[in-house]
C-alpha cells in the first residue's frame, strides 16, 4: 500500500480507524454541495471505505486520507476508469479546520508527482482534474498544484478542466 509523504502532510490509504473523523469531515456543508459524498454516521464512514480499499484493488480509485498533526483532514484520489489506461482523474476535498493552510495543493502535486513518475507510481501519462467554474478555490488549488487550465468544459453546469501531463523523457 502507497504513502506519500512531504514535510508536515502525508498521503495515505484510508483507514477503518479514520471512521469517525471522516464522518466528521463530510458533515461540512460545503463538502456536501461539492462532492457526491453522503456519510452521516461512523457506519456510513466504514462502508465509504470500504468501497474506497475496493476501487484500490481495482486499480480504479487510488483514495488517500490528507493526513497532518496526526489526524486526517481531506481525501485526495486518483480516479482511473477500468483501472488501466495512460490518463487519470485527480480529485480531492479539504476539511473545514484544515482550509487555507495549502494542503490541497500540496496533497494535489505530491500525487501527481507520484502517478506521473515511471518509476514510482502508475507512470501515466496525463492527469485531469475538473472542477466546477464557480469554484474559484478549485481553480486557485489546480494552478497551484501545476496544473493548467485546459478548457471550459460546456453546460449543463460548466466546469474546469486542467491537465497536467508528463514531461517527455529527455
Amino acid at each position: 500500500m502507497t504513502t506519500l509523504t512531504s514535510a508536515d502532510l502525508t498521503l495515505r490509504p484510508w483507514e477503518d480507524g479514520d471512521a469517525d473523523a471522516l464522518a466528521a469531515l463530510l458533515a461540512d456543508p460545503e463538502i456536501r454541495r461539492r462532492t457526491s459524498h453522503r456519510v452521516s454516521d461512523r457506519a456510513g464512514a466504514l462502508r465509504w471505505i470500504a468501497a474506497e480499499r475496493a476501487g484500490r484493488a481495482t486499480g480504479e480509485r487510488l483514495a488517500f486520507a490528507m493526513v497532518t498533526d496526526g489526524r486526517a483532514v481531506g481525501h485526495v484520489v486518483l480516479k482511473r476508469p477500468g483501472g488501466t489506461g495512460p490518463t487519470g482523474e485527480v480529485g480531492y476535498w479539504t476539511g473545514a479546520p484544515a482550509r487555507g493552510r495549502g494542503l490541497a495543493p500540496r496533497a494535489v502535486a505530491l500525487l501527481s508527482a507520484w502517478a506521473l513518475s515511471p518509476a514510482d507510481g502508475p507512470a501515466l501519462t496525463r492527469l485531469e482534474l475538473i472542477h466546477h467554474a464557480d469554484n474559484p478555490a478549485s481553480c486557485r488549488v489546480a494552478r497551484k498544484a501545476g496544473y493548467p487550465l485546459e478548457a471550459l468544459l460546456p453546460r449543463p453546469r460548466e466546469r474546469h478542466l486542467h491537465a497536467l501531463t508528463r514531461p517527455a523523457a529527455g
